[in-house]
């Protein structure tokens, strides 16, 4: 053993380094790339199971749908935050759009958009107006025809300039779906943004509509579905997920990580049962103009519940023939007082 100090510094030093090499070179020799490559995303899946409860595979779609949506707008947020209202790190609310922030199918007036340009022929588009008008009457979104919409519209758009559509986009969102928009939901939305939280659009519908109604309404950002774009046309191909069901529930994690959101502290709205994996995973989860399922999984699990469907509302609340008997006696009113004012002979 050393006398001195120094000595023993020394010693210890060249010990210590001896130890590392044996563990190093011996013990514990380095991985090659390969090994590294699966270490690493071994340690990645159990972090990505821990926080979000999801399978990598899960995660980075996701995460690929995040990424499309940040190259489409051409940046990440969408809309600064008021420089006066202070911001509440972390906290998010997250939209879905169709029947939830605007009235009907977004996909849909989309593709009718599509129609009028003269994308396909009006054989083509039967399909589609039979899937609007399932979906107006029972005001409940079908998983099937979400994708089978999904599939028509890349098809419709394969070939196709991204500045061509971007034109059609803005003009559907302005005279067809901005006036949709849903009051009640707009006030929910502005009551996150005057508390300093992150709004986002979550939804199925094409991501250059999703973001320009984001920007329309001044909400943070939006996700979407993200369509395949090379050397400025559309490939026909989807990036990532169709941003539905599970969908939803993969790019969110992706959103949150990348703007360190703590989900416990985010709220989420939609009108789908099909939006339960979203609406499961934040701390507060409202059920808005939800369909039959949604209202029925939010009344057992204590979940908001708000309803702005003033027609569908009404027939719930008074009755379909009292409705119309106020309607025809209103119309007889109407009629009495045109001839009381203007009477013939």
């Amino acid at each position: 053993m050393p006398d001195s100090p120094h000595e023993f510094l020394a010693y210890w030093a060249t010990t210590r380094g001896n130890l590392r090499n044996f563990i190093e070179k011996a013990a514990l020799p380095p991985l090659d790339e390969q090994a590294q490559r699966a270490a690493g995303e071994a340690a990645a899946e159990a972090a990505v199971a821990e926080v979000f409860g999801l399978e990598l595979k899960d995660f980075s779609s996701g995460v690929d749908s995040v990424s499309g949506a940040i190259n489409n707008a051409g940046g990440f947020r969408i809309t600064a935050p008021e420089p006066h209202v202070p911001q509440d790190v972390g906290a998010a609310a997250f939209f879905d759009v169709d029947n939830t922030l605007i009235q009907g199918s977004s996909i849909v007036l989309f593709a009718m958009g599509l129609f009028k340009r003269r994308f396909f022929r009006v054989r083509e588009i039967l399909p589609i107006a039979w899937k609007q008008l399932k979906y107006r009457l029972s005001g409940s979104e079908n998983a099937a025809d979400v994708a089978a919409g999904r599939v028509q519209a890349l098809e419709f758009i394969k070939g196709r300039r991204v500045d061509e559509l971007v034109d059609i986009c803005e003009e559907i969102v302005a005279t067809q779906m901005q006036h949709r928009a849903y009051p009640g939901t707009r006030e929910l939305a502005q009551m996150h943004l005057d508390a300093g939280h992150q709004v986002w659009l979550v939804s199925a519908t094409p991501v250059q509509i999703a973001q320009l109604l984001a920007k329309r309404f001044g909400f943070t950002g939006a996700l979407g579905t993200v369509a395949e774009v090379e050397d400025g046309r559309f490939t026909g191909r989807l990036v990532g997920d169709i941003l539905h069901g599970p969908g939803k529930k993969h790019a969110v994690a992706a959103l949150a990580a990348v703007e360190k959101l703590d989900l416990k502290r985010c709220t989420a709205y939609s009108d789908s049962a099909n939006d339960v994996p979203m609406l499961s995973m934040v701390g507060t989860a409202v059920a808005i103009n939800p369909d039959r399922r949604l209202k029925k999984l939010a009344t057992q699990r204590g979940w908001l519940v708000r309803d702005y469907r003033s027609v569908r509302k009404a027939v719930r609340t008074y009755g379909l023939p009292t409705l119309v008997t106020t309607a025809l006696s209103a119309r007889a009113w109407m009629r009495w007082r045109r001839q009381t004012q203007h009477p013939t002979g």
